[in-house]
């Protein structure tokens, strides 16, 4: 069917694309893609013969409308018709016809569409879409069937087929003529989607939306109706203000974001005045100068252009630092954030995509105003930093937080969002300059112990707890250390207490920050006294912690090591796991070695570093020495890097290398050596601990064995008196030391008698366990 369409008499095309049309016309939706739903068969007629069939009967049944579908899928009808377009130039009525029949191809199968796309159907349909068609629907028609095969194919495969410069050209053309002419909520409707389309298109990399002017024409309606433009095209544009022409500024704003990759485009921005545009819709003056009697955005419409406005800022204020600092970004953004703080009757809608958690405030203004912050104090511009900290920047930040954190309102996830972020803010701000850490201050300070006392208890409430812990962390990092003044001040407000307790009750992730962190800090020497006076609710250590960790990292790297925890192959004393499997023999030149990366992300390295600053205060509580096997590593790595390569090194450099190796195994030998002899001068004096104890405990026993018979002894004279003379002749007859005779003093029986017999009166029980002896 579809090669008739190569016939040259226009009735045949026409009645051939109609024939297409009805077997979808008299198709129900859900029969489109099901051939076995047949509607009621008839009965099967039967045709007698006297001939040698009479016997046999012919029975003829129709197809089902699914079926006969399945059958144009499989027949390439699609892809045929849609290269007989090219025959119908000069046939605009049979042209709209068929065009008509392959968005309903388009629309009801995948396969249509892959056929079509197969034959560059994107390419062919945006080419002829701007073709003379009195009817004015073929731009319609061909907009629907790119969004079909945008939607049922790979948007990947359409939009390079709709990159070519004839085809952004083509939309070029639509999409103004759309603008220009378009009076009617449809046409309103068609200009957008060939907006979007265009941002589809826009964020392929090899689209020439720059080169074909596209993009420069809609720099000039991107800043419209927010400044005054000389453009030709704009000269009679004039805006309804309805959802339609917000939705179109919307869409030019994202499409800044998804072209500011090109330098071209950059400079696009630069001269049609983009940051300008930008900053005037972030302004919230303009808010209140609405002026009567004029047409305008509404107060919902200008919040979404606002919140809108600061998420493309974010993105290319870092890219356009020029352009910001000479509208004066940084003024603008501190206002705007002075207006998020105060207290007026503003009531956010919170509707839109970026106003999330804003309704009833100004939280999601102040939420991108700080994001937008953050991405210009990130790169580290000096000109930049330098005048936001002239505007008081710091202080002002620090107020903000401290004031939210005072907020008897529940945190959720955009305030942590904020908090964090005006920590990395200040970080940024503090990191490099002595003099703005110094304006950090005892207020910064304050603040920082404040946030550290809450700990990682709601590390993984999926709120952003862990987010905020270490932008705190990081925040004492670029902030505190380094300036003695808050240095001393953070110590004295126990901030390394602090820093240990997170270090013991955080989860892993976090330990290598802290670590860092405690390393700096213990440059200034008041550092020392507080780790090593640290104990934890267990009582256990700073060192002792530190070597818990140790043994942690290793057994996570997978080092080898001994029953005790001693170096187990001199050859590879702090080799890790991944280290012995790497396959990967050689490196380039700009590629750190395994061995580099392995000592700057672990925090072996770091432990090591925090033991050498305690000095030998700590020694006397660590059991495990490390020596610097990093380099035994490195050197083992380029020898085995020029064994790879075939290449010899020079007697001298070989010997160097074996000199090198060596060296390093007779210290890992004497380090396994030192580990024995302290496991055995351990065990030395655990057993000699040992023996005290047990001499302890036997002498207790000897002592309870003593007392009580000399109790029996006692209770024995007191109850029989016989036993007493005996007692007293001896003890009469006895001589002290060196024959002296000793005299003996009678004390009246019966008083210790009676004195007996209230005891056993008082305390019976306890004679009932006492066996005298006669």
């Amino acid at each position: 069917m579809g090669y008739l369409m190569r016939v040259s008499d226009a009735e045949v095309k026409q009645h051939l694309v109609e024939t297409v049309k009805s077997f979808y016309s008299c198709v129900a939706p859900k029969q489109l893609l099901d051939g076995t739903d047949r509607p009621t068969n008839p009965k099967p007629r039967t045709f007698h013969s006297d001939k040698r069939f009479s016997r046999l009967s012919l029975r003829l049944q129709p197809t089902s409308p699914g079926y006969r579908l399945q059958l144009l899928e499989r027949s390439d009808l699609a892809q045929t018709l849609l290269l007989s377009m090219a025959t119908l130039e000069n046939l605009p009525t049979i042209k709209l016809q068929l065009l008509q029949t392959l968005q309903i191809l388009s629309s009801s199968s995948d396969m249509n569409c892959a056929l079509m796309l197969r034959a560059q159907g994107a390419e062919t349909i945006c080419l002829h879409m701007n073709e003379l068609d009195p009817s004015g629907q073929l731009l319609s028609r061909s907009s629907e069937i790119l969004w079909n095969l945008l939607e049922r194919c790979s948007k990947d495969e359409v939009t390079a087929q709709l990159s070519s410069i004839e085809c952004v050209i083509s939309l070029k053309e639509a999409f103004f003529h759309q603008l220009l002419n378009g009076f009617r909520h449809s046409d309103f409707q068609l200009r957008n989607d060939l907006l979007v389309i265009t941002t589809l298109i826009a964020e392929n990399p090899n689209s020439l939306l720059v080169e074909s002017l596209f993009a420069k024409q809609l720099m000039g309606l991107i800043t419209f109706p927010e400044l005054k433009s000389h453009n030709p095209l704009l000269s009679n544009l004039k805006l309804t203000y309805d959802n339609e022409d917000l939705k179109m500024k919307k869409l030019l704003l994202n499409l800044l974001v998804l072209i500011s990759s090109d330098w071209a485009a950059l400079q696009l921005y630069k001269d049609e005045r983009v940051m300008l545009a930008l900053l005037t819709l972030i302004n919230p003056q303009v808010r209140s100068e609405r002026r009567s009697g004029l047409r305008q955005w509404s107060s919902g419409q200008q919040e979404e252009l606002q919140l809108h406005a600061l998420s493309v800022l974010a993105t290319i204020a870092p890219l356009m630092v020029d352009d910001y600092m000479s509208c004066q970004g940084n003024a603008c953004l501190l206002l705007l954030l002075d207006w998020c703080v105060g207290k007026d009757a503003y009531f956010g809608q919170g509707h839109c995509f970026h106003g999330t958690g804003g309704r009833g405030s100004k939280k999601a203004q102040m939420r991108h105003c700080i994001r937008v912050l953050r991405s210009v104090t990130s790169p580290g511009v000096e000109s930049v930093n330098q005048d936001l900290c002239d505007q008081g920047t710091i202080n002002q930040l620090l107020g903000i937080l401290m004031q939210m954190e005072a907020s008897p309102d529940e945190e959720d996830a955009i305030t942590l969002e904020i908090k964090s972020d005006i920590q990395l803010i200040l970080s940024a701000l503090c990191e490099t300059d002595m003099h703005r850490k110094e304006l950090f201050g005892s207020e910064g300070v304050e603040m920082a112990v404040h946030f550290l006392k809450k700990g990682a208890d709601n590390f993984y409430s999926g709120l952003g707890h862990n987010k905020l812990i270490l932008s705190t962390v990081d925040c004492v990092w670029s902030c505190i250390v380094g300036c003695y003044t808050t240095e001393d001040y953070f110590l004295a407000k126990e901030g390394a207490f602090l820093l240990l307790n997170l270090l013991s009750s955080s989860p892993r992730c976090v330990h290598g920050t802290v670590l860092a962190t405690l390393l700096e800090l213990c440059d200034n020497t008041n550092t020392q006294s507080h780790i090593l006076s640290w104990r934890d609710h267990g009582g256990q250590t700073a060192p002792r912690l530190l070597l818990q960790l140790w043994r942690e990292e290793e057994a996570e790297l997978g080092v080898s090591r001994s029953q005790h925890g001693g170096i187990a192959d001199p050859k590879r004393p702090t080799l890790s796991l991944y280290q012995q499997e790497d396959t990967q023999l050689s490196f380039p030149a700009s590629t750190a070695s395994v061995a580099v990366l392995e000592i700057t992300e672990n925090l072996r390295s770091k432990i090591y570093s925090i033991f050498c600053k305690l000095g030998k205060a700590a020694s006397e509580e660590s059991d495990q020495t490390i020596s610097d096997q990093a380099v035994a590593e490195v050197w083992h790595e380029l020898r085995r890097e020029l064994s790879a390569d075939g290449v010899r090194p020079v007697t001298p450099d070989e010997e160097a290398l074996s000199s090198v190796s060596k060296i390093m195994e007779d210290t890992a030998r004497k380090v396994a050596t030192e580990q024995s002899s302290i496991l055995e001068q351990l065990e030395k004096e655990d057993i000699s601990e040992e023996e005290l104890m047990y001499k302890e405990i036997k002498f207790h026993w000897k002592q309870k064995e003593l007392a009580a018979k000399s109790w029996d002894h006692y209770v024995s004279k007191t109850s029989n008196y016989e036993i007493l003379k005996v007692m007293s002749t001896e003890n009469t007859d006895a001589e002290g030391p060196a024959g002296v005779k000793l005299a003996l003093i009678r004390a009246p029986v019966e008083a210790a008698a009676e004195k007996e017999a209230e005891k056993t009166t008082r305390d019976p029980e306890y004679f009932s366990t006492v066996s005298v002896k006669n």
